[in-house]
């Protein structure tokens, strides 16, 4: 996978990017290929949905993340989309590998401008973000109530998911779509479980919302991990993917 990834073609478009005159290819070249890398990473950890190793972690800014997703899309699939943002600036770093979470933030907004794709100029993707302190949760894995005080939300104004299927939505090949494989929704759904995370999805016509619920980074407990894991000799996941 890595062979194929890692193509002559990626390396034209680092010539060409140093080659063309205007600021604006060059942008949108530079873009392409440090996307292209990105998914060697993420390819690395996750070319099967059994990959159970621990997610290296530290903190990561969710608006640089949603930033760089939207860059993404207005540049090729959603392009004709408007979007609209409704963040929350005080909000503080998510506990997250970046790379990793730009997919889960990919696919939803790319599943949303699919939904959106009839609508023509009424077609809108809503990207928010909200700091929900109260939030305690059972996931998966843990005895007790974990802390997910951020949310951060891709919505859409498409037909909306139908309502049999939404039991199911992030089960492996379970979609909508003719050609679809049925397996974004479902890495989605992974990355955001190894994260600690759940994702839920409300929909009905013209309303449609997938909520990703996730743990905030606490400078002070990796601090501490990160001292024990000095001692022992260690490093920490956490300390070793800190920005």
């Amino acid at each position: 996978m890595r062979s194929r990834t890692r193509c002559p073609a990626f390396a034209v478009l680092r010539n060409y990017s140093s080659r063309r005159p205007s600021s604006e290819d060059r942008m949108l070249t530079r873009l392409i290929c440090d996307e292209a890398d990105r998914i060697v990473t993420l390819v690395d950890r996750m070319e099967v949905f059994g990959d159970d190793r621990p997610v290296a972690r530290g903190p990561v800014n969710i608006h640089s993340v949603l930033d760089h997703v939207k860059r993404l899309a207005q540049s090729g699939f959603a392009r004709n989309i408007r979007f609209v943002e409704e963040y929350d600036p005080s909000l503080p770093p998510v506990l997250a590998n970046q790379d990793q979470l730009i997919q889960v933030f990919l696919n939803l907004v790319k599943n949303a401008a699919e939904a959106v794709a009839d609508l023509g100029s009424d077609a809108e993707i809503q990207l928010t973000t909200a700091f929900r302190p109260g939030v305690r949760l059972s996931v998966p894995g843990k005895k007790s109530r974990v802390s997910l005080p951020l949310e951060f939300c891709v919505k859409d104004n498409g037909s909306g998911v139908p309502e049999d299927l939404l039991p199911n939505l992030f089960d492996p090949f379970v979609t909508t779509k003719q050609t679809g494989s049925g397996l974004g929704l479902a890495l989605v759904a992974k990355i955001v479980g190894d994260h600690g995370g759940i994702i839920e999805c409300e929909s009905q016509s013209r309303k449609t919302t997938f909520r990703v619920l996730l743990p905030m980074f606490n400078s002070t407990k990796h601090f501490d991990q990160s001292n024990r894991d000095d001692v022992s000799g260690t490093p920490s996941p956490a300390s070793q993917n800190a920005r």
